[in-house]
């Protein structure tokens, strides 16, 4: 088989993404051979999960073409851990912290590869959004790229000389779960309070604004109305404070933002110099830069997960 090609699965709480490529050199887009999307239908179940995504590489693989899989790569919110839910150490990993709950405490690596007969290469989706940025989008061909997701959560991921880093945990790029205000902060789900997550996600923007007039508006609307600007100015503190953390600990070659809340042109425009005033340095040159690929990050980077072989696996 042609060891460029590549099939990737992005799956998420609603849906299940596939996708097989041809990856070219480094400086060239991949060619996108077939491309197949299926309902998670969770409420279905874990043995139903497992199955779709088993049955959605035959079928995409099929579309392509191939008479087998190309090295398999799955990338999805949430991420693997050793310790079971009585506290015990599992043999293999488990995954913990998926928005497809019934995934969580079980061992999906293991048994999608036991149904596919193949290894599978497994990510959460910050990095697998870090790692096709990295290969294909916006901080292409960058050493050291920390990606961004501001959404309905807020995380992130970090890649090296194009590979991958979750580090010793698992939880390399959790920027969402660092805690600005631990008093006086928003309560968090993680059981926290002033998670930057709690300030920076697209609800959490909304429910600040809401606090402050008494309206409710999406986030696109706030950006626009002139009693939103209090609270995008609010938002741009927090930003600056929480991306310079980055800074002074990673010191990455450029930040790609990500997520519905990415599409605020304030993050670009007034944002560099929002995070300039507390990063520990007399300049800011980093780049700050709005994400390339879309919807197709998550997918694209889990195809690439073979190939990069992350620099810390599970």
């Amino acid at each position: 088989m042609d060891d460029s090609l590549r099939v990737g699965v992005d799956l998420g709480g609603t849906k299940i993404e596939a996708v097989v490529l041809r990856a070219r050199p480094a400086a060239a887009d991949p060619e996108i051979l077939a491309r197949v999307r299926v309902p998670t239908e969770r409420d279905r179940g874990y043995a139903h999960v497992v199955e779709a995504v088993a049955r959605l590489l035959a079928d995409v693989a099929r579309e392509a073409g191939l008479a087998a899989l190309p090295p398999i790569g799955v990338g999805m919110p949430g991420g693997v851990t050793l310790r079971r839910a009585d506290g015990s150490r599992s043999d293999v990993p488990l995954v913990k912290n998926s928005n497809t709950t019934c995934l969580n405490g079980q061992p999906f690596r293991r048994d999608l590869e036991a149904r596919v007969g193949a290894p599978v290469a497994f990510d959460n989706d910050a990095n697998c959004f870090a790692l096709a940025e990295a290969t294909f989008g916006a901080a292409r061909g960058a050493e050291v790229v920390f990606g961004v997701i501001m959404g309905t959560g807020v995380g992130g991921g970090v890649v090296v000389r194009g590979r991958t880093w979750s580090g010793l945990h698992g939880i390399a790029g959790e920027w969402g779960h660092v805690v600005l205000e631990p008093r006086d902060g928003p309560p968090c789900y993680c059981g926290k309070r002033g998670c930057i997550e709690t300030f920076l996600s697209g609800p959490a923007i909304e429910r600040a604004y809401a606090a402050r007039t008494g309206a409710r508006r999406p986030l696109i609307e706030i950006a626009k109305a002139a009693d939103g600007a209090e609270t995008i100015d609010a938002t741009l503190e927090i930003f600056g404070r929480a991306l310079a953390t980055v800074i002074d600990v990673l010191d990455p070659s450029v930040i790609v933002l990500g997520g519905g809340v990415s599409n605020l042109a304030a993050l670009y425009e007034r944002g560099p110099a929002a995070v300039a005033r507390w990063v520990f340095n007399d300049e800011l040159a980093t780049p700050i830069v709005k994400h390339a690929l879309g919807d197709s990050a998550g997918v694209l980077g889990a195809a690439m997960l073979p190939r990069s072989r992350p620099l810390h696996g599970d």
